[in-house]
């Protein structure tokens, strides 16, 4: 049931079928759908459109190749519409130098006069941004967008662009034109968004994807896009539904406050949400920038205890494996995680414990023994090749940190069948193929490399 965050079946386009492309859409699945104002017309449009079917949402905007028509009243006029209550963000609006429609002045008075009103509203702006990315990033900084937040829509640039929007604690929405052979780039930029800024849309009725490319686009054709972004990125059809639709309710405010998932399934795996606590504080850890992962909200109020979690689990050869992991550091409750993994191996799963090599310090004991046999796989984060980088980035809470983990990792060699150290590739902090050395060569364990701010 995937989100279309961006499309427009307020255009004249669909003055025809209007109706009969809604139901289309709900036939394909496509659980919400946001109608975006790109004048004031459509805008009003949109507002109507969403009147009638529950499902759907407006925004309210200019769009820059319009910014001629951005003066006081109509100005106004948006503000005015973008107060009901089914609009959720302001927009379209931004910059586009392509067709240069408007002059570049025009477009950038426009656009702040937009970021106002969604900051006197506190609602999101939609970005469109078409060759003219230097200029959309000042105004942005200036504006301190961050404060607002905000989707580039119908993202076309570069990986390192789309990580410079993010910084700005922007999402980043990709369209149709993923799903075309010559867009290799374009899905490279796919893979450098984290999960909890990743939205999808059609952009209807431009940007129809490859499999029904030179005809009108419509929101029914939103799975192919949902196909192409989970090829790409490596997880599954539903996967990236649950992560279009969280992200849409996030982003535009809608849904209500969500419980914390004890138990959170990726692809074919299963993982278990074992504490809220951690004896490392890593910059890098979504639990201080997001409550999901991979569409997941794993902010809970309480950990769970290993009835709950056994429970929740159900039958453990429904999953490739079990893995004990979470917004924490799962040794901390090593009482829950042999109960639990005990049970998995006896109904036939496969566990594997994720965790940052502290459990020995935690338990002031060697806790090897205790998990051998328990434990399929042990995948352990090093992160880095030296105690002072490590302590940098992962703040910990415990003396002697790194030394621990890297004396953990050795103590599970041979006694654990799957011995997994892991890096955070980190700019300019960590050097991967001395990583890679030291884990291969000195540790004598399997290495993998985990991408920056890209989590499950």
């Amino acid at each position: 049931m995937p989100a279309d965050s961006h499309c427009h079946l307020n255009d004249p386009a669909f003055e025809a079928d209007r109706e009969e492309a809604i139901a289309r859409a709900q036939e394909a699945g496509v659980s919400l759908i946001l109608n975006v104002g790109y004048d004031a017309p459509t805008s009003h449009l949109g507002i109507k459109l969403a009147e009638r079917h529950g499902w759907m949402y407006a925004s309210a905007g200019i769009h820059p190749n319009s910014a001629t028509m951005a003066d006081g009243k109509t100005l106004s006029t948006i503000r005015d519409l973008a107060k009901h209550p089914a609009v959720v963000a302001i927009g379209e609006t931004g910059l586009d130098y392509y067709r240069d429609r408007a002059p570049k002045d025009v477009q950038e008075n426009s656009f702040r006069a937009h970021i106002a009103i969604a900051r006197e509203l506190g609602k999101p702006v939609i970005i469109h941004c078409r060759d003219a990315y230097e200029d959309a990033l000042r105004i942005l900084k200036e504006e301190e967008i961050e404060k607002t937040g905000g989707v580039m829509h119908c993202f076309g640039g570069s990986p390192e662009e789309a990580r410079k929007f993010l910084e700005l604690n922007l999402h980043i929405s990709f369209a149709g034109n993923i799903t075309y052979p010559k867009a290799g780039g374009l899905r490279e930029a796919v893979k450098a968004v984290p999960g909890h800024r990743l939205l999808i849309e059609t952009d209807a009725p431009y940007l129809a994807p490859q499999k029904n490319r030179g005809a009108r686009n419509e929101p029914s054709y939103l799975p192919e896009v949902a196909k192409t972004a989970a090829e790409t990125r490596g997880v599954t059809y539903e996967d990236i539904q649950r992560i279009s639709v969280t992200n849409f309710e996030e982003l535009f405010n809608i849904g209500g406050a969500k419980e914390g998932e004890i138990v959170y399934k990726i692809r074919d795996s299963l993982y278990l949400n074992v504490t809220r606590a951690c004896t490392n504080r890593c910059y890098f850890c979504p639990r201080f920038y997001s409550d999901t992962i991979q569409g997941h909200n794993l902010r809970l109020t309480r950990d769970p205890s290993a009835e709950e979690l056994i429970e929740a689990i159900g039958d453990p050869e429904n999953y490739s494996e079990i893995v004990f992991c979470g917004y924490g550091e799962p040794t901390l409750r090593l009482n829950v995680i042999l109960a639990v993994a005990k049970w998995v191996k006896e109904n036939g799963g496969v566990t594997r414990l994720n965790t940052n090599g502290h459990g020995n310090h935690i338990a002031k004991r060697d806790i090897i023994p205790e998990i051998a046999g328990l434990i399929d796989t042990v995948s352990v984060s090093l992160n880095a090749t030296d105690p002072q980088i490590y302590d940098e980035i992962c703040d910990p809470q415990i003396p002697h940190a790194w030394e621990a983990t890297v004396e953990f990792i050795k103590l599970c060699k041979g006694r654990i069948p799957k011995v997994t150290a892991t890096v955070v590739a980190i700019p300019d902090k960590v050097d991967i193929e001395t990583a890679r050395r030291f884990v291969e060569d000195g540790l004598g364990v399997k290495f993998r490399v985990r991408e920056y701010n890209l989590v499950g």
